[in-house]
């Protein structure tokens, strides 16, 4: 039964858009000075907006999102990334919300990245793309609202990654975001995470087909150096609970072991597979690109420009942490909470149960569904 006392239901089909939204005569200006023209943004809507645009909510999408993030593109059994949490009847219900979702600057999805043709030379950009910030990805989702004639949101969402553009989105325009609803994020990431994206990508530039990030002619790609970056970051996105329970020590496809040096342990059959799978959706390059955008955001690390940007900011803010992610654990989420309160940033925080670990946002948790379906409501009901 959904937020509203309707049973929850699927978008069903949905389709993806592209629009054009900077171009040569107007170019993105990123934040490092480089522009970037032109530039694509893939996108979905679901819902319907009301006269007044006052149902608005974006979604922001984690480090290797898309644009669909509900509803299916012809196959029901593989939906969108969170199609658990939006859709009528969900907790982002779209009978009563109008909802946005686009892939983000950088990505592999529809949106211009490092795979994108440079107009320069006529061939991918590869790490002739330049570096952007967190900062940058919101400058193209508020690119992306102003070409529907959306000046205002109800609320935005994000998870990860997501949450931090939802983050900077407050602090880079304290009028325009009423709500901020930000699941397992973080201010700054830690050594440790750094560390982890550090591997990921030595992974992939020293696989021998990455080719200094030109391998898109050579019809080959770092896939192995990829394959090796997901399966590691996969396992943070786990907890150690939910890795005992789906896999604890049992080998795969026998009784007993084979005691040789190749895949033995089901553990180690599920990594592979995942990444496998990952090299058929997602580009190398853009994800050496979305992990350097990770490390480098450090949100409230000039504090003179905090004060004066958290004094003007007018959105109220849900957090939400889960107690098993060791990826951005709790301590993240109340570093967040603490410099808020202090800048008497309206926040609610709620540290919820999960054995699910990071993915915990991705999946049906019962408490963090009615969470974010009662704060969802409470907003809907104070612009009536």
């Amino acid at each position: 039964m959904g937020a509203s006392g309707t049973p929850a239901r699927s978008l069903g089909l949905v389709e993806t858009q592209r629009v054009v939204l900077f171009t040569e005569d107007n170019p993105l200006v990123l934040d490092s000075g480089e522009t970037l023209a032109p530039v694509e943004v893939a996108y979905e809507t679901y819902g319907e907006r009301t006269a007044s645009d006052d149902n608005v909510v974006v979604i922001c999408h984690a480090l290797t999102g898309d644009a669909n993030a509900a509803g299916h593109h012809g196959d029901p059994t593989h939906p969108g990334w969170w199609d658990t949490l939006i859709g009528p009847g969900k907790p982002v219900d779209t009978d009563r919300l109008f909802v946005v979702s686009s892939n983000l600057l950088g990505g592999c999805q529809g949106t211009t990245g490092p795979s994108s043709i440079n107009p320069a030379t006529g061939t991918p950009y590869g790490l002739q793309f330049p570096l952007f910030t967190v900062s940058d990805l919101v400058k193209v989702q508020r690119a992306l609202l102003a070409h529907l004639g959306i000046t205002h949101v109800l609320a935005a969402v994000g998870g990860s990654l997501g949450g931090m553009q939802v983050l900077q989105w407050a602090l880079d325009y304290p009028d325009e975001v009423e709500h901020g609803i930000v699941v397992c994020a973080t201010a700054r990431l830690s050594a440790q995470n750094i560390a982890f994206s550090a591997v990921a990508r030595a992974a992939i530039m020293n696989d021998p087909d990455f080719a200094d990030g030109n391998y898109y002619a050579t019809g080959k790609g770092p896939d192995h150096g990829l394959s090796v970056a997901r399966m590691m970051a996969h396992i943070t996105y786990l907890s150690e609970e939910s890795m005992r329970q789906k896999f604890g020590r049992r080998i795969q496809d026998r009784e007993e072991p084979r005691f040789d040096l190749g895949v033995d342990f089901q553990v180690e059959s599920y990594l592979q597979h995942q990444g496998k799978v990952f090299l058929d959706r997602f580009d190398a390059n853009s994800y050496l690109y979305l992990t350097r955008v990770m490390d480098y955001f450090d949100l409230f690390a000039d504090a003179e420009l905090v004060r004066s940007q958290l004094a003007k900011v007018k959105t109220k803010f849900l957090v939400l942490s889960f107690d098993t992610d060791w990826r951005f654990d709790t301590s993240h989420s109340r570093g967040i909470v603490r410099t808020l309160t202090a800048h008497r940033v309206p926040v609610t925080f709620r540290e919820i149960s999960s054995p699910h670990g990071h993915d915990s946002f991705l999946l049906e948790v019962p408490e963090y569904h009615k969470t974010v379906a009662a704060y969802l409501d409470r907003a809907l009901e104070e612009t009536n």
